[in-house]
């Protein structure tokens, strides 16, 4: 004799299965990696490089519910080396709220500042082997040089978000950890110009199937420069001469 309660038994434990199923599938889906194709516009000067690098794009998505954010979580501070007179990496992106290190590394003193739009600072000269750190604290773009080395310089980018990364040189953007939802995509690319990089900002939808957000075009500027002035707004004294009178 059959029990009559058996067959509601076992429908209920194969909903009960595949529903347990579905919430792995759902969060594997979303552990894969946003994407987005980064192409550089460059001026028609330099459109015969045989080897174009599209590196140095930065892209980041804003939650359209900002209360969505996840707390930040204590983590290996992000820190830019000062070495052989350059800093290391050029380009860094962070939360707003991290403190970054600034190492120096070289066998004599460095002078890092940034009187610019984002955060400003000047840690003033400080000798080999030292560490100075700065909390940014608000978004915005930090354009870092030394007031000794006038070939130094670095870019410091605050975002309000935890989802963002930087392309490769070929292009390719892989944000992880992105959950389901509506966000503000930006970008930043520092040999743009802002009114470029302000028209490229547009909603975007993620999606357990969709999480490729397409290509995006960003311009070159043709009359970008590195040249700048010290942290007194002049400019740089030359430097030594290596020969001398006898």
């Amino acid at each position: 004799m059959h029990n009559s309660s058996f067959l509601p038994r076992q429908a209920a434990t194969i909903v009960l299965f595949a529903a347990l199923v579905s919430v792995p599938l759902r969060l594997l889906a979303q552990e894969r990696p946003v994407t987005v194709q980064v192409k550089i516009q460059r001026p028609a000067a330099a459109k015969g490089e045989k080897t174009a690098d599209s590196s140095g794009v930065a892209v980041w998505l804003v939650p359209s519910d900002r209360t969505a954010l996840p707390v930040s979580e204590p983590g290996q501070r992000p820190r830019v080396l000062q070495k052989n007179k350059a800093f290391h990496p050029h380009l860094t992106v962070v939360r707003v709220g991290s403190v970054v290190d600034f190492p120096n590394r070289d066998p004599f003193f460095h002078n890092v500042f940034s009187e610019f739009d984002g955060k400003r600072f000047d840690l003033g000269l400080y000798e080999a082997g030292a560490t100075n750190s700065v909390r940014f604290d608000h978004p915005g773009v930090s354009f870092l040089f030394c007031n000794i080395h006038p070939e130094m310089s670095a870019v410091v980018v605050a975002v309000q978000t935890p989802y963002y990364a930087l392309s490769d040189k070929n292009g390719v953007v892989s944000i992880p950890a992105v959950p389901d939802g509506s966000y503000e995509l930006h970008v930043w690319y520092e040999r743009s110009v802002p009114e470029a990089l302000k028209a490229l900002t547009r909603s975007v939808h993620v999606t357990t199937d969709s999480r490729d957000l397409g290509t995006i075009l960003v311009a070159q500027d043709p009359g970008f420069s590195t040249a700048h002035k010290n942290k007194y707004g002049q400019d740089y004294a030359p430097p030594p001469s290596q020969s001398y009178q006898h």
